[in-house]
């Protein structure tokens, strides 16, 4: 079972293994989170930010965070710092968490974004999600609330 936890004060247990992980892949986004955590230049902790961590059987399986859209024309949200370790995929855990990162944003904007330029997986993953492809700021995909 997924179990998702609010990152508050300290970077979750097994975040060394995640940030290890990614920088075998070549992917510098945890190392940026790491950096701006420790610096304090990022802790996601201001209004409509938030930082999730996803365990599986106890583990940090995967990471990723909401943050204020400062670029949109109107209020907006973007997940930033998203990474999933390799050994914990295609078990729902991405999906887990890009879900939860969504209706938290969802419940407080219209707008959501991210940039989906880390790697070939990426846009598929986040298209699957309902996000659509877009160019018209410094994201690759937005997801708009539908009007209900």
């Amino acid at each position: 079972m997924i179990q998702l936890i609010r990152i508050i004060d300290d970077l979750p247990d097994g975040f060394d293994a995640l940030l290890a992980d990614a920088a075998s892949e070549g992917v510098g986004n945890m190392a940026r989170l790491a950096e701006g955590w420790t610096g304090g230049g990022q802790r996601f902790d201001g209004d409509g930010e938030a930082l999730l961590g996803a365990l599986l059987a106890g583990e940090l399986a995967g990471i990723g965070g909401l943050s204020v859209e400062p670029a949109a024309d109107e209020p907006a949200r973007r997940v930033r710092r998203f990474y999933v370790r390799p050994t914990f995929r295609r078990q729902g855990v991405a999906r887990t968490l890009a879900a939860a990162l969504v209706q938290e944003a969802l419940d407080q904007v219209d707008l959501l974004t991210c940039n989906a330029a880390a790697s070939p997986a990426a846009a598929p993953f986040w298209e699957a999600q309902g996000f659509s492809p877009d160019d018209t700021g410094p994201w690759t995909h937005v997801l708009r609330r539908s009007a209900s």
